[in-house]
């Protein structure tokens, strides 16, 4: 769900995952016709971020 929201509306994808300001300055990249695509890129890149940094949570607190 969280990738088709960062393909859709990129900007609102960083807020769903706690980066208000990268949400920003993203809406800002994505009102050009230009810099939709770079946006969508980057969100989709946040995320797999996202995604891999809970999993190395999750990794440490099974150890614990």
């Amino acid at each position: 769900m969280r990738l088709l929201l960062a393909l859709i509306v990129p900007w609102l994808q960083f807020f769903t995952i706690g980066r208000p300001i990268s949400g920003l300055i993203c809406l800002v990249l994505q009102l050009t016709v230009i810099g939709w695509i770079p946006a969508a890129i980057w969100s989709v890149y946040a995320l797999s971020q996202y995604t891999t940094d809970k999993k190395i949570e999750r990794a440490f607190e099974r150890r614990d």
